[in-house]
């Protein structure tokens, strides 16, 4: 699927503790990218099982 076809919407909302979801930006079209930029990716998993030991 191309950037052209894909259909992409985003909306940002907060949570509070007890549940209560307020919208602070409200649903709006995007294009999403062929391929993210390195620095938009997260960062390995660091965790014991994900790293190798040492050899």
């Amino acid at each position: 699927m191309s950037a052209e076809t894909a259909r992409m919407t985003l909306k940002v909302y907060q949570v509070d503790r007890a549940g209560v979801a307020r919208v602070l930006r409200e649903e709006t079209p995007v294009t999403p990218l062929e391929r993210p930029e390195d620095s938009h990716r997260f960062p390995p998993c660091a965790c014991p099982q994900c790293v190798k030991a040492p050899r």
